[in-house]
């Protein structure tokens, strides 16, 4: 019997919940693996799935987002040992299911937090409700894997927000088997869309978008290039977190500040009845 010639997987894309290779036809080698490296054109086509998702995600009620991430962590679970398989360790694939089921327990209890009834002088009504700002740009931390992205996908979009995210080029294995497990759940396509490859190729590109309303700049560990993408940020006044301090302990408790800073605050009057 003759031996078996070795098929190298090839990790592709995921843009708009489907998986193209790279417009640019490049790969790189990651773990015997080949892992698609995208390009200028690869990130604005994930804008443009990005942004024809965020109607149907953010007018989606916070119940049914909710019951949506958990079947994420379900999924994500039941997948542990494909991830301990790619090097990620147990207890971090344990902690990045936990991480989305505690996000996910956020999607209708976050406007009861974050909005309310505004005291005025008046026969009226003043109500403040949190809305989604559209759609993310994220670069994830390079370490841990899983968990970064987890702490870093999850809390935009449990809010209603879509993101197109630039994974760590030196781990993007997790990120796509991430990619995975998105596109087998009821996730809609577009809401989160991933980008294998260079930072440095893709992410000015998105942080200059004029139909990016958000930059993410936590796994970005150059001040320079960090500098260089808040400038360019600046153009339509995207909302900015950035680049989060070294040493970061991504398993302590997130608290709401990353879900309340990609929100809008919308103030609505309306008169009391008699």
């Amino acid at each position: 019997m003759s031996e078996r010639v070795a098929v190298r997987k090839t990790y592709k894309l995921f843009i708009g919940g489907k998986f193209p290779r790279s417009e640019s036809g490049r790969s790189y080698l990651v773990q015997d693996a080949n892992v698609s490296l995208a390009s200028r054109k690869d990130a604005r086509d994930a804008v443009l799935a990005a942004r024809a998702a965020v109607k149907g995600w953010a007018g989606a009620t916070a119940y049914n987002r909710g019951q949506i991430l958990y079947r994420v962590a379900e999924m994500l679970e039941g997948r542990r040992e494909q991830f301990v398989a790619l090097g990620v360790p147990g207890d971090e694939v344990d902690a990045a299911v936990d991480r989305w089921v505690w996000y996910a327990g956020w999607s209708d209890k976050l406007p009861q937090v974050y909005g309310g009834a505004n005291p005025v002088a008046g026969p009226y009504f003043n109500l403040s409700a949190p809305e989604p700002t559209g759609v993310v740009a994220v670069v994830a931390p390079e370490s841990p894997a899983l968990l970064g992205l987890v702490s870093v996908i999850a809390p935009a979009i449990v809010t209603g927000n879509t993101v197109v995210v630039a994974t760590s080029p030196t781990q993007p294995l997790a990120a796509v088997t991430l990619a995975e497990v998105l596109a087998t759940s009821d996730l809609p396509g577009g809401v989160v869309n991933l980008l294998t490859g260079k930072i440095t190729e893709t992410v000015p590109t998105l942080a200059a978008h004029m139909d990016v309303n958000a930059l993410d700049l936590s796994g970005v560990t150059d001040a320079e290039l960090a500098a260089e993408l808040e400038v360019k940020a600046a153009q339509n006044l995207k909302r900015v977190l950035r680049p989060a301090p070294a040493g970061h302990d991504w398993t302590a408790d997130p608290g709401i500040t990353r879900m309340t800073t990609l929100l809008e605050t919308k103030t609505v009057w309306h008169p009391k009845g008699v």
